[in-house]
């Protein structure tokens, strides 16, 4: 089993960061003019990221929190995997590697916050060890 190394609170700032990464990656890679399938599931994936953090239950739900914390890290996981098998399944793998790596490193980040993630938010987390002391 890998440790659990990063809080949630630096993960909900990983979540945002991504999302907004996700959105303007077309423009800062340069791939937005040469694939239209690739700047699209960019933004609506970033779009994604960014609604399923404001939703999850940790430091940096602010919408609710309908989403408890292990289902969030599953969803990293799919978006991990989704980003990373994109370039092939639609098609823009050829189009240089400023339009596949992009989504292909930062699908490997989520699969490794996802993996890294301690699944138990803040005060849970803590108070957790705490028991696990005292016993």
């Amino acid at each position: 089993m890998l440790a659990r190394l990063i809080p949630t609170r630096v993960h909900a700032l990983m979540d945002y960061t991504v999302g907004v990464l996700l959105i303007a990656a077309p423009w800062i890679f340069s791939f937005a003019d040469e694939s239209s399938a690739a700047k699209w599931i960019s933004i609506i994936v970033g779009v994604l990221v960014i609604a399923t953090s404001a939703m999850t239950n940790y430091e940096g739900g602010f919408l609710g929190h309908a989403v408890s914390m292990r289902m969030h890290l599953m969803a990293d996981a799919l978006v991990g995997i989704f980003l990373i098998i994109s370039p092939w399944l639609f098609g823009f793998a050829d189009e240089g590697a400023n339009a596949w790596l992009p989504f292909v490193l930062i699908g490997i980040g989520e699969l490794g916050a996802a993996a890294l993630t301690n699944p138990m938010p803040g005060e849970r987390s803590q108070r957790a060890r705490e028991a696990r002391r005292t016993v």
